[in-house]
């Protein structure tokens, strides 16, 4: 390929280019010291002092003189933990609290037995492939799309276990053939509930070790088990810290009304702790939350007002304060200082919506402050005790520095700043910050637009688009950014934000409510078109690529803007949202029964006749997540429609991206002229 040993070169040229200044601190004694490393050497820094003092290397051991022979594999065993679970599957085992007993799933039922294996017991009889029921374990779905890791939770004082029971008996099997590059293959059944299907059955059971009694916890409110009422999504659970009750999430199959509940593990009844609504879409899933010491009282994110805030309840449903009330978005709480009724938090109010601040305020809503500087963008780790701070700021094109600050945001020492030597003298170009109208003509919208280290500004260069522009993702961000390295083929590549972006307010994001694959691919090609009168830019030869959805808008993009893109590289895509999961689809498109105008529109085969410039498909034949009959089905459509196009396939391979040489050779032969 022209150019292939420059990247070669270059490629690992850039990677290092940079020395960043960016640490990472393991705070000790409680906040009044602590660990970083630099240059290779740890350090301990002693606040009071404003002293840093090298520490010696720590000796390598061999592991066999451990106390017990025990080590990281028997914290493993005590934790019940061996390793995370696969995409979209639960921890098959779980060790209580206290250490004596263990949880475990087998044959699609839920056992007891001692924490060494010894007195089994089985909780549950009724689970069985006839019946298609299982217990503690639960479905694909739930684990990809709601992150439910684990399916059996101890309560705090070891006296219960909740766990859950799946009814799969009305989920149709979707049949996946796996090793197919073996002599023998084999086939994957998942129980795969698409959209506008009939979903499982969830329920919540708890068994009482005491009585060995199992109850059944109201997560409907006693109604009928229906698709369509409150109750439907059942996750998020866990124990209060008493262990008095048992609390999770639930949604309705819309998803746009959210229930936090509380169980009686007694009595199985439940009650409504905190219920939140968005009409106009779908509501945050797993709003993030954090309990205060008493176990009672909590803060809770909403986004209620279209912005994501802080607020202060208790256990009854009390709302005690509204700690923030911003028209910015709150990002993460960071720290509760309880004895001086403060809280400390990120929060989207720098200078534009990417740069994070870190911010104090008082419990009770009072006195809120920004502590750091709204030209950068903050990560920061603060000390156990509340005093201090450490603050890494960058942005896009300004490299981090690390800093220690006290807890009013002054400057106690500078620790660390970035070396941008290597990168001046390779000649390396700043990442520009774009800033563009969305399609709609009003809304702001920011991308980044990298160029090669030898970029001539009198030349014309080919542009690659780099996108995913799912719900909640950016294509622009405030963290130092590297050129890259596809630029030194002779590229220019941009990523470009749509109105499917974080961090912009629950209203911003509605503007892709029932509509994807129109409103962030108008706004895809809105940011190419933005770099139209820059003469440097070919507005002949552009290319875009994506996984996943971003495999879904490159190829998208290139049907529906013809006249804006004419190359695309399509790895993994959902090619219609017919074929993909409830949970996912649901909450952004609603069922297809009622929405099957964004349905069609969303589908890659309603645009096949568009086909003008170059298309490469790409998809795994193991890809459980988005499956392979999404990319046969458009390919069988551009077959019908005459359409010449290409074609690779990973054997055996998952839920990928294209290999990244081969996708370059094909830009290369579409986009260069010879």
């Amino acid at each position: 390929m022209p150019g292939y040993a420059r990247y070669q070169r270059m490629s690992r040229e850039i990677t290092n280019a940079v020395k960043l200044g960016s640490l990472t601190v393991t705070w000790k004694d409680g906040g009044k010291t602590f660990e970083y490393q630099k240059d290779g050497k740890r350090y301990l820094y002693n606040i009071a002092q404003r002293k840093a003092t090298e520490l010696e290397k720590p000796q390598a051991t061999s592991g066999r003189g451990r106390r017990g022979g025990q080590g990281e594999e028997a914290t493993r065993g005590r934790r019940g933990r061996a390793g995370a679970p696969e995409r979209g599957r639960q921890y098959t085992s779980a060790v209580s609290p206290d250490g004596k007993f263990k949880a475990f799933y087998r044959d699609r039922n839920l056992w007891l037995s001692d924490t060494n294996g010894a007195n089994e017991l089985a909780v549950t009889t009724e689970g069985s492939d006839k019946t298609r029921v299982k217990y503690g374990t639960a479905s694909w779905v739930y684990g990809e799309e709601l992150f439910q890791t684990t399916a059996m939770w101890w309560s705090t004082n070891s006296q219960h276990i909740a766990f859950y029971r799946f009814d799969e008996s009305q989920v149709p099997d979707y049949y996946l053939t796996l090793n197919q590059t073996n002599i023998q293959s084999k086939l994957d059944v998942e129980p795969y509930t698409k959209v506008g299907t009939t979903n499982p059955i969830v329920d919540i059971l708890v068994y009482q070790l005491e009585t060995k009694r199992t109850v059944q916890i109201d997560v409907r409110d006693g109604k009928p088990f229906d698709n369509s009422v409150l109750g439907h999504y059942v996750y998020g659970i866990s124990w209060t810290s008493d262990g008095k009750e048992l609390l999770f999430h639930r949604t309705n199959r819309r998803q746009n009304i959210l229930g936090f509940c509380a169980a009686n593990p007694e009595t199985g009844r439940t009650r409504v702790i905190i219920r939140e609504e968005w009409p106009p879409s779908w509501v945050e899933n797993l709003p993030p939350k954090r309990f205060l010491q008493d176990g009672q009282r909590f803060i809770w994110t909403s986004e209620r007002t279209g912005w994501r805030n802080l607020y202060l309840y208790d256990l009854r449903g009390k709302l005690i304060a509204t700690i923030t009330n911003h028209p910015f978005e709150v990002s993460d709480i960071i720290h509760v200082d309880e004895a001086a009724g403060l809280l400390f938090y990120t929060a989207r109010s720098g200078d534009n919506p990417m740069k994070l601040q870190f911010h104090s305020v008082s419990l009770d809503g009072i006195g809120d402050r920004r502590l750091t500087d709204p030209a950068f963008n903050h990560t920061v780790s603060m000390a156990p005790d509340g005093q201090h701070f450490i603050d890494v700021a960058q942005t896009h094109d300004s490299p981090p520095v690390t800093r220690l600050l006290d807890a009013d945001g002054k400057s106690v020492a500078a620790l660390a700043r970035s070396d941008l030597t290597q990168f001046k003298k390779l000649g390396l170009k700043p990442v520009e910050l774009l800033q563009f109208k969305a399609a709609d003509g009003g809304t702001d919208l920011y991308g980044m637009l990298h160029r090669p280290s030898n970029f001539k500004p009198f030349k014309k260069y080919p542009l690659l688009v780099s996108v995913y522009a799912g719900p909640a993702t950016t294509g622009a961000r405030e963290t130092f950014t590297l050129p890259n390295i596809l630029t030194e083929f002779g590229f220019l590549v941009a990523t470009f934000d749509s109105r499917s972006a974080s961090g912009r307010g629950k209203r911003f994001l509605d503007a892709i409510y029932l509509k994807f694959g129109q409103v962030e691919i108008d706004d895809q090609a809105a940011g190419v078109k933005s770099l139209w009168p820059r003469p440097y830019v070919d507005k002949k030869r552009v290319g875009i690529f994506g996984t996943s959805y971003g495999g879904t808008a490159s190829a998208t993009c290139l049907l529906r803007y013809p006249h804006v893109f004419h190359a695309a590289c399509s790895s993994s895509p959902v090619t219609d949202y017919r074929n993909y999961d409830t949970i996912y689809a649901e909450r952004y498109m609603w069922i297809p029964q009622e929405n099957q105008e964004g349905y069609d529109a969303a589908s890659l085969m309603t645009h096949v006749k568009n086909l003008k410039g170059r298309l490469m498909l790409f998809y795994g034949t193991a890809d459980n997540n988005v499956h392979p009959s999404n990319t046969l089905q458009l390919i069988q459509a551009l077959q019908r429609a005459g359409k010449s196009f290409e074609v690779q396939v990973g054997p055996d391979q998952g839920h990928a991206a294209i290999n990244r040489d081969r996708m370059m050779e094909f830009f290369i032969e579409n986009l260069v002229p010879r």
